[in-house]
């Protein structure tokens, strides 16, 4: 019997994970997909929320602020990008002060630090290409932008470096009361624990179910958006959002830690939870509402679309208790859940530890090192490196650069990458104006020689996404 069984490896769920591996406990994490950070936590903003939005008092706003005083400090710890740029609420229309004022109120309340509404001069000092229409904005220094995969994948990779173990492709199927604790039912057999813990994100609230009567219900929330090019990174240099007003509540725009640009997102709720396709409306509402706050926004140098799927509790409220005996629900994690993940992995983990009366492990490491990119070295290391280990020295993915090393790397990880989409979250191989168009035979070649496996058993990410199909001519 495991002490703990974490049910989702998304963000939340890889930061119990992390805080609970502080802890003498034998720890599971379950993912129903090929890896680590393949739902919610692959497909969002990317923000570090300085927390002025959440309603005061919400456990939302407190872990909100709690996760991004963390942020600075965990991007040492972990060695995952992270970037304080700040944000910027831009009002559009004199009539709408008011909400601003109001905004900046309630994130004085949240005790989030630097808050202060700014002018249209100074705005348009800070964001050149600022809205014609702007008249003022909320300035919030402590915002900033992250790598959501680097920072799931360092969650995930601490614990595991603390005795954490992961099982891909494994689809809970019920769950069921024992002495002691839960038998977790799978497609691939009975599991029981001493503890679950629910991290599942859209498909929480089905879990939860499960075990009480206290019924919750989760809403997937579509959200649609651009992906500009390098070219198009200096766009704007803060996180840009638009005051909620007249003209809706807008999208937002902001560069990423990688030197893109990002555009929206939409906000559809859908009834399909795996549904993540882009629609031409919604693209539409994202080209129409980007260029409210920012003018002359380059999306001709638009390289990919893709959505993502928020987890909405329709309390708009994190859940995060012990609803059920030895059941921990960490439940309607959406926005600003990748901002408030430090702190929702603290939680968890406190939690679970009154549950069990479990002990620190004295043994704990908190931290982890990131993949290396020789881009990042002197030229003169770079050469050494080289010199030493020859792969490096290689470049398979020329849009962004990326070495045969750090692909090995990536693969050799725990948990490492098994899949094209594996190595292009872990090194952005794929991530560039081509979107893998060259480098993924490649890619698929290292993938197959590291994996033992044959190149047509490669996939795209898991499942049946198979790059390869049919017969090999040659072999008949």
């Amino acid at each position: 019997m495991k002490d703990v069984i974490i049910i989702g490896a998304g963000v939340a769920g890889c930061a119990a994970a992390r805080e609970i591996s502080r802890y003498n406990a034998d720890i599971l994490v379950l993912e129903k997909e090929e890896d680590v950070c393949c739902g919610t936590s692959k497909a969002n903003s990317a923000i570090v929320h300085a927390g002025f939005d959440a309603a005061a008092g919400s456990m939302m706003a407190e872990l909100n602020v709690q996760g991004s005083r963390m942020m600075p400090a965990l991007a040492k710890e972990l060695d995952f990008a992270y970037d304080q740029c700040g944000s910027l609420v831009v009002c559009l229309s004199d009539a709408d002060r008011p909400a601003l004022q109001k905004l900046y109120e309630n994130g004085v309340a949240n005790g989030v630090e630097g808050l202060r509404i700014i002018e249209r001069d100074e705005l348009l000092a800070m964001e050149p290409n600022i809205s014609d229409e702007a008249v003022a904005a909320l300035w919030a220094p402590t915002g900033g932008i992250v790598c959501p995969f680097g920072l799931t994948f360092a969650f995930a990779e601490n614990a595991a470096k603390n005795g954490a173990q992961f099982q891909f492709d494994t689809c809970v199927t019920g769950l069921e009361k024992i002495d002691g604790g839960w038998r977790v039912h799978t497609d691939k057999g009975d599991l029981d624990a001493r503890c679950v813990v629910n991290a599942a994100g859209v498909h929480a609230d089905e879990l939860h179910n499960m075990v009480s009567d206290d019924t919750m219900t989760i809403i997937p929330r579509r959200g649609d958006y651009f992906l500009l090019d390098h070219s198009a990174g200096g766009h704007v240099q803060h996180t840009v959002f638009q005051l909620p007003g007249k003209y809706g509540k807008g999208v937002l725009v902001t560069p990423t830690v990688h030197g893109n640009l990002l555009v929206g997102p939409t906000a559809t709720d859908i009834d399909d939870k795996e549904n993540t396709a882009t629609t031409a409306a919604e693209l539409d509402e994202v080209r129409q509402k980007s260029g409210l706050a920012v003018k002359n926004i380059p999306l001709r140098q638009t390289i990919t679309s893709f959505s993502g799927l928020r987890a909405h509790e329709v309390h708009h409220e994190f859940i995060i208790r012990e609803s059920a005996p030895a059941f921990v629900d960490c439940a309607g994690i959406e926005s600003p859940g990748l901002s408030a993940s430090p702190a929702i992995g603290q939680k968890v983990a406190g939690i679970v530890a009154d549950i069990l009366h479990l002990e620190k492990d004295p043994a704990f490491d908190g931290t982890r090192k990131g993949i290396l990119d020789p881009k990042t070295l002197p030229l003169d290391e770079r050469a050494e490196l080289v010199r030493r280990q020859p792969a490096y020295g290689q470049i398979i993915c020329r849009c962004e650069s990326v070495t045969e090393g750090e692909i090995l790397d990536a693969i050799r990880r725990t948990p490492g990458a098994r899949s094209l989409d594996g190595v292009k979250r872990r090194t952005r191989a794929g991530m560039g104006r081509c979107q893998s168009g060259f480098c993924s035979p490649r890619v698929m070649e290292i993938l197959a020689r590291e994996l033992g496996e044959p190149i047509e058993s490669i996939t795209k990410s898991g499942g049946a996404s198979r790059i390869i199909v049919g017969i090999d001519k040659d072999s008949l």
